[in-house]
């Protein structure tokens, strides 16, 4: 069987069909798969350079807010996790593991490809499938906004579980492909970022998924995982005439993915702040409608 003729999803493995862009949805559980699943050569081409450099992503002290951010999930962390080590499969530059580290937890990463992290002595190069180390007794694992990018995430998913201790955690954060911005974005929409992410799962496959592993869930939020106000500033923008990224207005010039004259990054900020208010409205009505563009898990191991 031919992939590119029949696309499986990433998500269920049932049969997928092509929805036009680069995606290929299931029909069982309505998950979306990157389609054609992009090579290692592409993959690594769009890890590489501007996505996450070593002098920083963010100007303006964006990346100072970020890792405050990490520093408000590691003390959430801290708090409802049992004693031991946390894993954060997909650890970034590292700023939660940071955040951890400060607060006295033990705490390892899982990264692939060159980024900035794996000069740590706390971050492993491996899949989180070949991670093995003390299974059964990790406080909690973590996938913050990094299940999406992974060829396996429902595998994945499985073997967190099974390294979790007794009443451990089991934390993620993910973009929602059944969020209204999602929707009414389509392929202007922000988290889609193709092709680094491989499969863009709705909320409601995520939580029968946990629920099916056994776990417990605890919580579930469409407002604290993140992006939900940028993700409808962003596409907002986005839609204007000459199509501006905000995104990469918000960046440093070596973290852009297109270059930016000084003028049109000021135009494009000023549209964002003059999109604000209908953005911060309609981020609030899907949250209400527990249908924002990301979705936060919290479960238990029993």
């Amino acid at each position: 069987m031919n992939p590119e003729l029949n696309p499986r999803c990433g998500w269920c493995g049932s049969s997928a069909r092509p929805s036009g862009g680069r995606l290929a949805v299931c029909g069982l559980c309505g998950a979306a798969t990157t389609h054609p699943p992009p090579d290692e050569a592409e993959l690594r081409t769009a890890y590489v350079g501007s996505y996450r450099p070593p002098s920083g992503r963010f100007s303006g002290g964006g990346d100072r807010v970020l890792r405050y951010t990490r520093a408000l999930l590691a003390g959430r962390l801290d708090r409802l996790a049992p004693p031991g080590p946390i894993l954060d499969v997909g650890c970034g530059e590292g700023a939660l593991l940071g955040a951890l580290i400060s607060r006295g937890r033990d705490a390892v990463g899982l990264e692939q490809g060159d980024q900035p992290a794996q000069s740590r002595l706390d971050v492993r190069e491996v899949d989180i499938l070949d991670f093995d180390e003390q299974r059964g007794e990790w406080a909690a694992v973590v996938f913050w906004h990094s299940l999406e990018h992974l060829r396996e995430p429902r595998a994945a998913l499985r073997r967190a579980c099974s390294l979790l201790a007794p009443s451990g955690l089991l934390v993620i954060a993910i973009p929602n492909r059944s969020s209204w911005q999602a929707r009414w974005l389509g392929d202007r929409w922000f988290a889609l970022d193709l092709p680094r992410h491989l499969v863009h799962l709705p909320a409601e496959a995520l939580v029968e998924a946990v629920r099916e592993s056994g776990l417990e869930i605890e919580r579930v939020s469409y407002w604290r995982a993140g992006q939900v106000l940028f993700g409808w500033l962003d596409g907002l923008v986005s839609m204007l005439p000459s199509h501006p990224s905000l995104y990469d207005a918000i960046r440093r010039p070596e973290a852009r993915a297109t270059a930016m004259s000084p003028s049109r990054r000021v135009t494009t900020l000023a549209a964002g702040a003059a999109l604000a208010t209908v953005a911060t409205v309609l981020a609030a009505s899907e949250v209400a409608a527990r249908a924002g563009g990301s979705v936060y898990v919290e479960a238990r191991r029993p």
